[in-house]
């Protein structure tokens, strides 16, 4: 028996499955054997008793749950940290430890009543003292770690749990003796993994499979150089005996059943003290301000989802609700993270939804200098497409340019500090960048906020295809705006591939041009070149568009037709000689639509108007794209990226395709503005021009 080594326990007298708290305990409502359960306990209160010296605890009628000691508290020397348990059926077991810890003389902090914290169930201490690792996620709030940091005066990691199965830290994680690590990865976050393998050599750290998880592998007391736990599979043993470690297995299936076994059932009581060692949290907290119809628009929700979802916690400090149906409401929330990095993960995505610093704690944007040409600082703030302002001086500046997956560019000028998004290429020595979240907020009108919320804008229908009645409706919405657009003199844009043509498109695509509809096309050298051979050959990549089938030697005709406009020097040239007399590259030609089409490295040719330097393809791109209030995306996955990532929100934007994956890849990076046609783009296009012709409204010619 080691004299230095302490543990509490309690006797099972009024165990049983009283209520479900976590996964584990549903279906097994008093099925728990009593005598089985006692003779469980026994066997391993007298394994451990052999080689420690074990406390009791009674047992009180009423909590069945008392059993599980290692709930009581979190100890290091003589302080320690009172649970506060999440659920209520336990709540009643706080008393009876705090009186035992007080009658053994030891010093008991507690935490505020709404904050949970489940003891050194989700908390372990390094077993050489060095930190402590603490859990989050089901049980312990985040909030609760500086506490532990400040009254135990230790250095303080936080993990979070992702797996309901594994709802406190020590049913996936076990830190041994001799700074081995037995634990269960997929109970925990990728950034907690990456924690836990920062600070753990791979030679240390003792991977579980799920069966041994599901078993409580990790669930295990270890004495010295014994490991006691209720199963392990062979590969496991032989593991930890190869590394000197004693194995004792000893059932505890009647407590699983409860969702615990041999570490649940014990608390050790006297920990090692690091003098030399001092308190240290990475936690980080800022209150932010939401303003809006945050309940009705779902607006809350979304933002508590994004906080909890990204691993961090929050506290609603203040809300005030709107009095009337049409009056915005106001909450501050306070947001913790693990750390600065996973804070400004969250931060940068509740600035998307319009969160913004409280005014006492608005700050400036940090900047840093640009290193060379085309490098931005390290942590650079990445900016969205939603019109955007940074702090600086004391004084808001709205971004210019805004678009997607830039930085932002600070200058000083004559009329003053001049903000502007650019691409990393773009940016010149001279030039500061905003670097974190600080100082940043998107400028968003509440009621666009609301709209997006609640999903009443132009937007992505999801995953699904679409019924044919489902898109004739969206199809009569689309025209309804491009008819206003037009009739109004505004800008629409297409981005389109050559399947607009492979499926008959062309002709529809042309009407559009032809009747004003369309202010600007971007697409590849593919929608060109097989638009001019239906023109000139009647095929699209050999195939005749009227019979369907391929034609002998088709599969030359997309080279000839290169050749030919080639000869000529450009599409123009060739439409201005009368060789090409339809389609949409002729509508182009005809009514003076600009059109830009970007080059790839699988190009046949290309057509002398196509741009191969890809970086001079984008600036076109980005310069037709100016002033534009439609985008038609028309089954080009690739170009309709570009697209998107260039265009600033408020734009609307339409993305057809036949296939139901490309739609929701497209949602994913475009404005929330936007509606997904899951469907045969030819039919789209016949659809449309038919909506168009059935519209009433008179075409009104609009003055430049």
């Amino acid at each position: 028996m080691t004299d230095s080594i302490r543990f509490l326990m309690c006797a099972p007298d009024h165990y049983d499955v009283d209520y479900v708290i976590n996964p584990w305990m549903e279906g097994n409502i008093h099925k728990s054997s009593r005598d089985r359960a006692v003779d469980q306990w026994q066997n391993l209160y007298h394994i451990i008793k052999d080689r420690a010296i074990v406390d009791l605890i009674p047992a009180e009628k009423g909590w069945p749950d008392l059993v599980f000691t290692a709930n009581a508290g979190l100890l290091l020397g003589q302080n320690v940290v009172l649970s506060r348990f999440l659920h209520p059926e336990r709540q009643g077991e706080e008393p009876y430890f705090k009186k035992w810890f007080e009658e053994n003389g030891y010093t008991v902090y507690e935490l505020p009543k709404d904050l949970p914290f489940e003891g050194a169930g989700d908390a372990l201490l390094d077993r050489e003292g060095r930190w402590l690792w603490a859990g989050y996620g089901f049980r312990t709030e985040l909030d609760s770690h500086p506490y532990l940091a400040k009254w135990l005066d230790v250095e303080v990691i936080s993990l979070r749990l992702v797996d309901p199965r594994f709802y406190h830290l020590d049913t996936c994680f076990c830190p041994l003796s001799g700074g081995y690590l037995l634990y269960y990865p997929p109970a925990f976050d990728s950034y907690s993994n990456h924690l836990i393998e920062r600070r753990v050599a791979e030679e240390k750290r003792i991977v579980l499979n799920e069966p041994d998880a599901i078993n409580f592998g990790c669930n295990s007391v270890n004495i010295n150089n014994t490991v006691i736990m209720n199963k392990a599979s062979e590969s496991l043993k032989q593991r930890l005996t190869e590394l000197g470690y004693e194995v004792i297995e000893t059932p505890l299936t009647e407590f699983l059943k409860a969702g615990g076994a041999a570490k649940c059932l014990t608390l050790r009581t006297i920990e090692p003290v690091r003098e030399e060692l001092h308190a240290v949290t990475y936690l980080e907290s800022r209150t932010l301000q939401m303003r809006g119809h945050l309940l009705d628009a779902g607006i809350m929700n979304r933002a508590l989802d994004i906080i909890v979802d990204r691993g961090g916690s929050f506290k609603v400090l203040n809300f005030n609700l709107g009095a009337e149906r049409q009056s915005t409401s106001l909450a501050e929330v306070r947001v913790s993270a693990p750390n600065r990095e996973v804070m400004e993960d969250i931060i940068a995505d509740l600035i998307d939804i319009g969160a913004m610093d409280v005014p006492e704690d608005e700050r400036d944007a940090l900047l840093e200098p640009v290193p060379m040409g085309g490098v931005a600082p390290d942590d650079f703030y990445v900016t969205t497409i939603y019109p955007t302002e940074v702090r600086i001086k004391g004084a808001w500046v709205r971004l210019q340019n805004q678009r997607m997956d830039g930085a932002i560019a600070v200058r000083e000028t004559a009329e003053g500090v001049v903000a502007r998004c650019k691409l990393l290429r773009d940016l010149e020595v001279g030039e500061n960048v905003v670097v974190g979240v600080q100082g940043i907020r998107t400028v968003r009108k509440v009621e666009d906020r609301d709209r997006a919320s609640a999903g009443e804008e132009f937007s992505f229908m999801g995953s699904g295809v679409s019924s044919e009645r489902r898109v004739e409706l969206v199809v009569e919405k689309i025209a309804w705006e491009l008819r206003q657009i037009r009739d109004r003199g505004g800008k629409v844009a297409v981005t389109a591939g050559p399947v607009v043509i492979h499926t008959g498109g062309s002709k529809h695509l042309a009407r559009l041009i032809r009747d004003g509809y369309v202010q600007a096309l971007l697409g590849g050298n593919a929608i060109a070149v097989h638009d001019i051979e239906q023109s000139l050959m009647g095929t699209s990549l050999g195939v005749d568009m009227q019979q369907g089938v391929a034609v002998r030697g088709g599969h030359r005709h997309h080279l000839k037709t290169i050749n030919i406009v080639r000869r000529y020097g450009s599409i123009a040239k060739t439409v201005e000689e009368g060789i090409i007399t339809k389609g949409v590259m002729y509508e182009c030609v005809k009514n003076n639509v600009p059109f830009s089409l970007a080059g790839s490295i699988r190009d046949d040719g290309p057509l002398p108007d196509t741009q191969m330097d890809l970086i001079k393809a984008q600036e076109d791109y980005g310069r037709m794209l100016e002033g534009v209030e439609m985008i038609l995306m028309l089954s080009t996955m690739l170009h309709s990226i570009g697209v998107g990532n260039m265009t600033p929100a408020g734009v609307k934007m339409v993305c057809v395709d036949i296939n139901p994956a490309v739609v929701t890849k497209l949602s994913d990076r475009g404005s929330v503005e936007s509606v997904g046609v899951v469907t045969d783009v030819g039919l789209f296009l016949s659809l449309l021009v038919q909506q168009l012709e059935q519209l009433t409204n008179p075409y009104m010619t609009i003055a430049n």
